[in-house]
């Protein structure tokens, strides 16, 4: 019986290592939020997550007010927000489409922007679930 227990305890402190890494994942940027700035920093086309924001001057980051991610090509879908008055950007290239949306639902649950009225959908065709929430 301990063994098994310790097992169980085992997997639930690595699913929380993977959730912690997940959440503290390393953005690029920020950047100014303009055409010429997503084509020069986002150079790959990749699944990905994005963060929208302005530009908190006096600790130099991000303050976010919108998360979102591409299962395909972040580059383009960032460049949909173009006209939408946010100032600055932030980018992860993510592995997968599955990587992507759990970041999108690590930021979604983080920051808890008022811009993202919905929770993340999760990829086309697939049944992932939140890592945080479990919806």
């Amino acid at each position: 019986h301990f063994v098994a227990l310790a097992r169980i305890l085992l997997k639930g402190l690595m699913k929380e290592i993977q959730k912690m890494a997940k959440a503290k994942a390393t953005f690029e940027g920020p950047w100014p939020f303009t055409e010429d700035n997503i084509k020069k920093h986002i150079t790959k086309t990749s699944p990905g997550n994005y963060r929208l924001g302005s530009l908190n001057v006096k600790k130099k980051n991000l303050t976010v007010e919108y998360v979102g991610r591409s299962d395909v090509d972040v580059a383009d879908r960032i460049a949909d927000h173009l006209d939408e008055g946010y100032t600055h950007f932030r980018y992860l290239y993510a592995s997968s489409a599955k990587d992507a949306f759990e970041q999108e639902c690590y930021d979604y649950h983080r920051f808890q922007c008022s811009a993202n009225k919905y929770h993340p959908d999760k990829p086309d065709g697939t049944n992932y679930k939140c890592p945080v929430c479990g919806e």
